[in-house]
């Protein structure tokens, strides 16, 4: 799967409760650009979240696609996610697109990437960007022990720990939730 760095998006299903959250840093190169993006979404009316991490443009082109094939297949969100992941693939223009996304819903959570990956993560957790295997370790630890936490909760505490350790992720967080 391609290491896509420059953010850090991490997602939880905990309890019947989903959460999905990204740092707000954008930068270029190694110069901190903004500190306040927003990289998560609500889509669908409400009802699917989607994070990205990579090129802010390319994410914002593949969010479109996404929602375009969302409308395509009736808000299918896992067949919606494995068209994109097609043609993303396999199209010139969206073949250089350089991002990758986390969509959620009530029910399930995936990863997409440009290599035709869709993959449905183990834990119900899913991380992508720079920092995710501080935030995904954190909050695979968290699931198991601290079961009394919300997953946005987790979801905060994850990126917050992955912030204190990876350069290119920073503490101002947006999480969104769904029921």
């Amino acid at each position: 799967m391609t290491k896509i760095k420059s953010t850090t998006v991490l997602g939880i299903i905990h309890n019947g409760k989903v959460a999905l959250g990204a740092d707000g840093q954008a930068t270029m190169g190694n110069t901190v650009a903004k500190s306040n993006v927003r990289k998560v979404r609500k889509l669908a009316g409400g009802k699917i979240l989607a994070g990205f991490a990579g090129s802010t443009a390319d994410a914002f082109t593949l969010i479109e696609k996404f929602e375009e094939k969302l409308g395509a297949y009736g808000g299918n969100m896992k067949r919606a996610a494995i068209e994109l992941a097609k043609d993303w693939r396999t199209d010139r223009y969206l073949r250089k697109l350089e991002a990758m996304m986390v969509v959620a819903n009530a029910d399930e959570m995936l990863v997409i990437s440009g290599t035709g990956d869709v993959l449905e993560p183990d834990h119900q957790i899913a991380a992508i960007g720079s920092g995710s295997m501080y935030a995904q370790s954190a909050a695979v630890a968290l699931k198991k022990h601290a079961k009394e936490m919300s997953a946005k909760e987790m979801v905060e505490e994850g990126l917050h720990i992955a912030a204190d350790i990876c350069i290119y992720t920073n503490h101002n967080l947006v999480i969104e939730t769904l029921d």
